[in-house]
């Protein structure tokens, strides 16, 4: 039985073309489309990925007895055709011209049929154009249903047909991707989280697959309406291929349509819409993710598999909540905003305690505000723990709670062999995960594996090419590991992308000072203070830190005075911060008292002790041997 036309629509894309009525629509919407270039459409759309010529073309739409210039009409009909598609000549994604030939459609073709309807039910394409002929057009037909279904069969794999046929497609050889913020089109920029939030949980989807490289989302983000073409922007971000769509929400409705393109060719090889009830929100991504692995040929491990078949209803105000938090959490990060974003965490769980990823988020959220001071870490690192104890009991094969419970374990537990397994366990869940990688050299470079910790943090960079913070890291790493010629010109390459980049300051001023470049380091310093207003005592302190050792240090002391007195007064001293200025003193008494001071507040940077330059001139006392020994720190 064959299917009649009333019943054939075909997708491609954001698009759908009903033959029954005639219509071009987007997202559900009538495209206004002229009758001819509609026709060439159709007729494209018959041969996709095949060239139909201009002579094709000019005797279905154009018969011998219409006096038109035949050129000038195709090339008006062309023009109107991609400007409904939103197509372009010199870009094109689904109409490529070829020169003096004809056109061919690029895009993934997706005929859909009634619901009753198999696939032996599909047939070619009826064109709705004028005259048959005769039993060539029926041989014609026949030809091209065979060629249908054949193209179906192929699409989905039938019996494993596409890799017998072609084993080596053309979309085999994609490794690395990347997941372009998808459009919001509600109009309304107060849902800018609900698009953002659906990016991040397929890029996250995604980056589970260990065959594959997934860009973080600190990169992709900045293509954010973005006008550049997707080849440039695949190799900005060195991928094979990207991911980009749209996300429409009404109530409790969600549509995403993404889009799979090689990025080599600007070739589209994959598209598809899913519409869910925001309960099944999660099954909608992970059944994306999973589309998108399927066409690429990744080679997913049984876990992987399982992981992207298995999907739990959410309670719609619990991810609402969760994503305005995450939001929050990954765009503005300040402890402000990582406060604000633990309130919606905290909002999330009241409506669903079982939510594991909330439990994740405030656990991401009291290990910063821990480490930045915004909480004293005697309060903010056991609630981080605890909160990621709560997430891993719910789902242990969350990415997100492994990581932020390693790092609590390594910065304030000094539990060494805990936080390395947890760092692991969270990179082998989630291998492109570049937080964790990141989070992991700085866990090594503490231990003196630099090696190690080199390798990591380049790692956590090809995830994350465009962000400072990545490149940043890098630096770091290079620092504790004494290559500061190579770290003092990534810090210069970080400040090239944002001369405002307070963190690259900081660094080149402590590089600066091992290279005995004491007045760069100074000058280093205060360009730092001046991008971080409010932090008085460790202005006062880091300029005696970064002052030339031969300089004026009754001036230097009563800078360090100053600093003691106001520290006093707030009532929360900073043991490392006086410790080190102690020690730019040669004061090393006062500064060993101080490291104390800092090992009874349990103040983070004593992590680093083992490694750290600026601790040198005290290596060889036995009163700071004694010290990293109470801290753990391997021998």
């Amino acid at each position: 039985m064959q299917v009649s036309n009333r019943s054939r629509r075909v997708n491609f894309g954001v698009f759908e073309v009903d033959l029954r009525a005639g219509e071009l629509r987007k997202h559900g919407l009538k495209v206004k489309l002229q009758d001819q270039p509609f026709e060439i459409l159709v007729m494209l759309l018959e041969h996709p990925g095949e060239v139909v010529t201009r002579e094709e073309l000019r005797a279905k739409l154009w018969t011998k007895d219409t006096f038109v210039d035949f050129d000038v009409g195709l090339n008006t009909a062309i023009k109107k055709l991609r400007q409904a598609l939103n197509d372009s000549a010199e870009s094109p994604r689904f109409v490529e011209t070829l020169a003096r030939r004809g056109y061919r459609f690029m895009a993934p073709v997706d005929t859909a049929v009634g619901s009753d309807a198999s696939v032996e039910n599909v047939t070619p394409l009826q064109m709705p154009l004028a005259k048959k002929a005769g039993w060539r057009y029926s041989v014609a037909i026949a030809g091209l249903g065979l060629m249908a279904l054949l193209a179906v069969a192929i699409a989905r794999n039938m019996g494993g047909l596409r890799e017998r046929i072609m084993p080596n497609g053309s979309v085999g050889h994609i490794q690395s991707l990347a997941v372009l913020p998808l459009e919001d089109l509600s109009g309304d920029p107060a849902q800018d989280y609900f698009a953002d939030g659906m990016t991040d949980e397929l890029t996250t989807d995604l980056a589970q697959i260990s065959a594959l490289r997934v860009i973080s989302r600190t990169s992709a983000i900045q293509y954010k309406q973005t006008k550049k073409p997707l080849p440039q922007i695949a190799k900005e971000l060195n991928v094979d291929a990207v991911v980009e769509g749209t996300v429409v929400r009404a109530g409790n409705r969600v549509k995403i349509t993404a889009q799979l393109i090689e990025a080599s060719t600007d070739r589209h090889l994959w598209a598809r819409s899913y519409e869910r009830d925001v309960r099944d929100i999660i099954a909608l991504e992970r059944e994306a993710a999973q589309a998108i692995a399927t066409e690429i040929r990744a080679q997913l491990t049984p876990q992987e598999k399982e992981h992207l078949a298995s999907a739990q209803p959410v309670n719609p105000e619990a991810y609402e909540a969760y994503l305005q938090g995450r939001y929050l959490f990954n765009t503005q990060s300040t402890p402000d905003s990582f406060k604000k974003s633990t309130e919606y965490f905290q909002k999330a769980i009241d409506k669903d305690p079982k939510f594991a990823r909330a439990y994740a988020g405030l656990a991401d959220g009291y290990t910063l505000l821990g480490l930045w001071g915004a909480l004293p870490p005697s309060e903010a690192m056991p609630k981080a723990k605890a909160m990621a104890e709560k997430a891993l009991a719910l789902d242990d094969t969350l990415a997100e709670a492994h990581s932020p419970m390693a790092v609590a374990l390594f910065y304030y537990d000094w539990d060494w062999a805990g936080a390395e397994r947890e760092f692991k366990r969270a990179i082998q869940l989630n291998p492109s995960y570049g937080m964790a990688h990141l989070w992991y050299s700085r866990y090594l470079y503490a231990m003196g594996r630099f090696d190690e910790a080199i390798a990591e943090a380049n790692r956590a960079l090809e995830l994350d090419p465009l962000s400072l913070l990545a490149s940043w890291n890098l630096a770091n790493v290079l620092y504790f590991a004494r290559q500061y010629d190579r770290a003092l010109e990534l810090c210069r390459t970080v400040l090239k992308m944002d001369p405002n980049y307070e963190r690259a300051h900081h660094l080149l001023a402590q590089i600066y000072m091992q290279k005995g470049l004491y007045k760069e380091s100074r000058e280093e310093w205060q360009k730092r203070a001046a991008l971080v207003p409010g932090h008085r005592l460790w202005d006062l302190s880091g300029l005696v830190i970064h002052s030339e050792p031969s300089g004026d240090r009754q001036e230097a002391r009563r800078m360090l005075a100053q600093a003691l007195e106001e520290k006093t007064k707030e009532g929360d001293m900073h043991g490392i911060m006086f410790a080190h200025a102690y020690l730019a003193l040669d004061e090393k008494d006062q500064a060993l008292k101080w490291l104390e001071k800092a090992y009874e507040d349990h103040e983070w940077p004593l992590v680093q002790l083992k490694v750290a330059p600026g601790w040198d001139p005290l290596r060889s006392d036995p009163r700071f041997k004694d010290l990293v020994r109470r801290v753990g720190l391997p021998p």
